[in-house]
């Protein structure tokens, strides 16, 4: 009897294929979301799970589904899967690292030009049937090229950001809690300084870093309080990085300038007063969402859930000492 495997999600049709080929699969094509309840019920006598990020994988649930054996991610981020309870249950955790650095390195500077030149604002000025011709003082916006760039998390997403400001012929300075070799300093031409600096210095801020206990709100009332009134926030990372409550606060009360959002503290919702604004873009979860990053996850997550349930290491297992077991 082959192994179970069910797909919170609608998925690409290849990567779904190329499941059926190897286990009795159900999966949710008709993308409906699904509550904790609903998974554990779906979860039973199943092996494996491909999941996004909306589903949790908390103690509570795992307790509920002692079939499961593995828990493939689609996506780079596992903050929804508790590692710790997955791993005393003997349970695999796999994510999609790697696959989605540069579409996500794009993305951010698709976030920063817009808010800095206030493109959606003027796009729908325009859609409105407001415009009666070219006005020299319409949409002042900030100049990105020869400004400061910082960068709080220089990991590959934080790098490839890096890697694009030269074109804009930035100042690039960083901080992380590990600082990178002086050869990638000079290869990314960018200067390592205390978080403080950064935020004092930078006229665009840019988070890549983990979601982690250290990393929550790790820009709130004091941070805000450090920038330039005319700084630019960017978060393309995870949401509750940033202390949303505190955000509104910031621009509102002209703190900082502006910011562009990709994600949000308590997703799919975010801070209400935030809708209103005209100095925020706001996207949904899609910084990595180009037709050819997200089939190239949803394989990754399907190659790792085989493999697991094959006998084999997950390419991507993020908790290895259960294969100890």
């Amino acid at each position: 009897m082959r192994p179970k495997v069910l797909v919170t999600r609608k998925i690409f049709d290849g990567a779904l294929n190329l499941l059926g080929k190897h286990f009795d699969v159900e999966s949710n094509q008709r993308d409906l979301p699904v509550t904790p309840n609903q998974l554990v019920k779906r979860l039973q006598g199943k092996s494996g799970v491909v999941t996004l990020l909306a589903n949790e994988f908390s103690d509570m649930v795992l307790t509920q589904c002692p079939d499961l054996k593995i828990i493939c991610n689609i996506a780079v981020g596992y903050n929804n899967i508790d590692i710790k309870a997955a791993t005393r249950r003997g349970v695999m955790v796999a994510n999609t690292p790697g696959v989605l650095d540069d579409t996500t390195a794009d993305f951010t500077w698709c976030l920063l030009l817009a808010a800095a030149r206030r493109v959606v604002e003027a796009d729908r000025f325009l859609r409105a049937g407001k415009w009666k011709g070219w006005g020299l003082m319409h949409f002042l916006g900030h100049d990105v090229h020869g400004k400061t760039l910082g960068i709080l998390g220089l990991g590959r997403i934080g790098k490839g950001v890096a890697r694009r400001a030269k074109g804009f012929d930035m100042r690039v300075i960083y901080h992380d809690p590990a600082r990178v070799d002086e050869a990638t300093e000079r290869e990314l031409g960018a200067m390592y300084v205390d978080k403080r600096t950064l935020l004092r210095e930078s006229d665009f801020v840019s988070l890549h870093v983990p979601l982690n206990p250290e990393t929550t709100h790790y820009i709130s009332h004091g941070e805000f309080a450090l920038m330039k009134r005319t700084a630019i926030l960017i978060n393309a990372s995870r949401g509750p990085v940033v202390d949303e409550k505190a955000l509104v606060k910031a621009l509102k009360e002209g703190k900082i300038a502006g910011a562009g959002l990709d994600v949000y503290e308590k997703e799919p919702r975010c801070e209400r007063a935030l809708i209103g604004m005209k100095n925020v873009v706001l996207a949904p979860h899609i910084a990595s969402s180009s037709i050819e990053t997200r089939h190239k996850m949803a394989m990754i997550a399907v190659q790792n859930c085989i493999a697991g349930l094959t006998g084999q290491r997950p390419p991507n297992l993020l908790n290895p000492e259960v294969l100890g077991r």
